[in-house]
């Protein structure tokens, strides 16, 4: 809470004054006070004191909640959330109930529930035409449901999941696992192939949109480009051009000639996939670096990174709550945007030059690459925001929080 004004501060000293005077003025003998004393229940009067301290902190934080709709069908953390890439109205959310739910974002309905798995729902995606809808757990049981009909039709058991994604252009699954291997599916035929990886978690991976290549980050540091149909790595970028730590997250730009990874070594690495060549390495001094609390080994981590679609500048979210926004063309910092906590996650608009944000402080923002200004919050989450994603039009924004709920805000802008 703020600081209170010098006026209120006075007013608390009158008030602690008079209180001294009457009790000095009723002259009580300490009998007296002890009969008083034993009417109080004092165990009603702590907790109603306590309690209504407290409720006016969270009445305060609660007032402020920007959103449009919560839907609040989970029953512990939600960890995922996408939304279907054809028409925008259905989403589904995985969440630490052991449950997935696809839901109707203009009115929170539930189409149906992915049922049936056994521990937290840490990956659910929809399918690029929006038919289907996989949901994974973190023991590693996926299913694929059919939309229209609300069935599923396809299941398999893999070691612990690290993450899951659909083929840009066909019923095509790929899902990363613990002991590094890398899964790839036909749903529903089930026809199967597997991409060994160097015997550590394969951390993170993304398909190109071309279809034909992906790209895997390891826990080693390491990163593979994959042939899809061949089933061979391409490139393997490791030791002193890798990255010195787990990755933790990637993405490529639109044609698929470039890589942008990020690791727990505080870097991310821009990598042409032609030669397989590391171009250069983003990182910062973390503004948390002289905290006392902070471990002096401890590394910024990189969280998120992302390649802005109309412009040449990349976004990197790291862990002490910047947002990096590098010039491709100079390789050089053109804003940092400093945040409250911790960021998640980070989302280009398809279409501008703004970048969405998620943190650890329940908040999601939206930023001006060109000035490095931010344009709008989002508030009305209790706990930190674990995942979001915007739609095709960057006109809402739907997050899974740890809170236990999901929340649709419209996103203002003053160019709309």
């Amino acid at each position: 809470m703020d600081n209170p004004s010098e006026d209120t501060i006075e007013l608390h000293e009158d008030e602690e004054i008079l209180e001294v005077i009457d009790l000095s003025d009723t002259e009580q003998t300490p009998d007296d006070l002890a009969e008083e004393l034993e009417d109080v229940d004092f165990a009603d009067a702590g907790a109603a004191a306590d309690d209504e301290g407290w409720e006016t902190g969270s009445e305060m934080e609660e007032a402020v909640d920007d959103s449009e709709l919560t839907f609040s069908r989970h029953t512990g953390s939600v960890f995922c959330v996408s939304l279907d890439p054809q028409t925008n109205s259905l989403a589904v959310t995985g969440g630490e109930d052991d449950k997935a739910y696809v839901w109707t974002v203009n009115d929170g309905e539930v189409l149906f529930e992915c049922t049936g798995h056994k521990d937290s729902v840490t990956c659910a995606t929809f399918s690029h035409d929006s038919k289907l809808v996989a949901s994974g757990d973190m023991s590693g049981l996926i299913k694929v449901w059919k939309v229209e009909s609300k069935e599923e039709i396809w299941s398999f058991e893999v070691g612990d999941l690290e993450w899951l994604e659909w083929h840009p252009c066909a019923p095509v699954l790929l899902a990363g696992t613990a002991d590094g291997n890398v899964w790839m599916w036909k749903v529903p035929g089930g026809d199967c192939k597997t991409l060994s990886g160097p015997g550590c978690q394969a951390t993170s991976g993304k398909i190109m949109l071309d279809g034909k290549r992906a790209v895997v980050g390891y826990e080693d540091g390491s990163v593979r480009l994959w042939d899809l149909k061949q089933g061979n790595a391409i490139h393997v970028i490791k030791g002193s051009d890798g990255h010195q730590g787990a990755l933790t997250c990637l993405d490529t730009n639109k044609d698929g000639s470039l890589v942008l990874t990020g690791s727990v070594d505080g870097q991310a690495k821009l990598i042409n996939t032609i030669t397989g060549k590391v171009l250069c390495a983003f990182s910062i001094e973390s503004v948390k670096a002289k905290d006392a609390m902070m471990d002096e080994e401890q590394s910024n981590s990189v969280e998120s990174v992302g390649f802005c679609k109309v412009l040449p500048l990349v976004a990197v979210a790291y862990l002490d709550g910047t947002l990096a926004i590098y010039d491709l063309s100079t390789q050089t910092m053109r804003h940092r945007c400093q945040h409250e906590a911790g960021i998640v996650n980070l989302q280009w608009e398809e279409s501008s030059s703004m970048v969405a944000t998620c943190s650890l402080d329940g908040v999601v923002r939206l930023w001006d690459a060109r000035s490095g200004s931010m344009v709008s919050e989002c508030r009305g989450h209790d706990a930190e925001i674990l995942d979001f994603t915007l739609n095709s039009e960057a006109s809402i924004v739907v997050t899974a929080a740890g809170d236990h709920k999901a929340k649709v805000f419209c996103l203002q802008r003053p160019d709309r």
